[in-house]
This record gives C-alpha cells, sequence and structure tokens, in this order.
C-alpha cells in the first residue's frame, strides 16, 4: 500500500538539487540524491543511497498546491496547506528504507525551504516527530536484518 507525505511550501522556495542535498549533508543524513535530480521535471521514482545503500528512494510529483486541494473539502487540510503555493508529493511503499528516505527529505524542506509537512493530509508533521519516525524506521529495518 502507499503512503505519502506532503511538503508544501512557495514555489520560489523548492530547492534544486544542490541545494537540497546540502541541507541533507548538514543534518548529517548519510543520504545522497540522484545526480539526475531535477525539481519541477522529476516524475515518479527517484532513486537515492542510503548509508551507502542504492535502489533505494521514493515516488516524487510536483504540482500547485491548488490541485491537490481542488478535489477536497476537508477545511484542515485547507489549513496545512496556508498560503503555501506548491506542493512536493513524495510516495513509497512498504520499505522502512524507502520511509527514512522521505522523512530525511522532508525534515531539510522544513527547516531550510519553509516546507510545512503532512502525513497523507492529515495534522502538520513536526520536526523532531519526524526525527523519531526515521528511529522507528531504523528499529524496524535492524529487526529485517
Amino acid at each position: 500500500m502507499s503512503q505519502t507525505q506532503f511538503a508544501f511550501l512557495k514555489k520560489e522556495n523548492v530547492p534544486n538539487r544542490e541545494q537540497l542535498q546540502a541541507s541533507l549533508d548538514i543534518l548529517k543524513f548519510d543520504l545522497k540524491l540522484d545526480p539526475e535530480f531535477t525539481p519541477f521535471e522529476d516524475e515518479g521514482f527517484s532513486p537515492s543511497i542510503l548509508n551507502g545503500e542504492s535502489e533505494i528512494g521514493f515516488e516524487i510529483y510536483y504540482e500547485p498546491s491548488s490541485d491537490i486541494l481542488e478535489d477536497d473539502d476537508d477545511e484542515e487540510f485547507h489549513q496545512i496547506v496556508g498560503t503555501n503555493d506548491y506542493s512536493i508529493s513524495m510516495s513509497w511503499g512498504g520499505s522502512f528504507k524507502d520511509c527514512m528516505t522521505v522523512l530525511m527529505v522532508s525534515i531539510a524542506l522544513a527547516k531550510d525551504f519553509g516546507a510545512t509537512i503532512s502525513y497523507q493530509g492529515e495534522s502538520i508533521e513536526t520536526i523532531e516527530g519526524m526525527y523519531e519516525g526515521i528511529d522507528e524506521c531504523a528499529k524496524e529495518i535492524k529487526k529485517e536484518s
């Protein structure tokens, strides 16, 4: 079952690959984005390297926030989006490694680019909560080893 994390931000704040990678590096995440990562143009699977392991990543989609909101009359969801005019949707399946990459990118987007993060359109995710999510993913990955 696919899960989606939304990052809502101002379009002018959407980072390019170098900016996002620099943010991940400053946060000391061992995550390397695809060298071909191209905001606004990428669609579909975006591979990355997590802790030296490849074949990890997530589906990524860029679109105006209004496109996501047009069929959703949930007032709370509209409040989450607020005045942010752009959305980056990141989806993954059941892999905890893929989930971890989404959480890392989400933290970088929130900390350095002013994004509001929402899992599945639910309440706003805090940076602290996303770090806890990374810890949970790490525990599950360890169990699978």
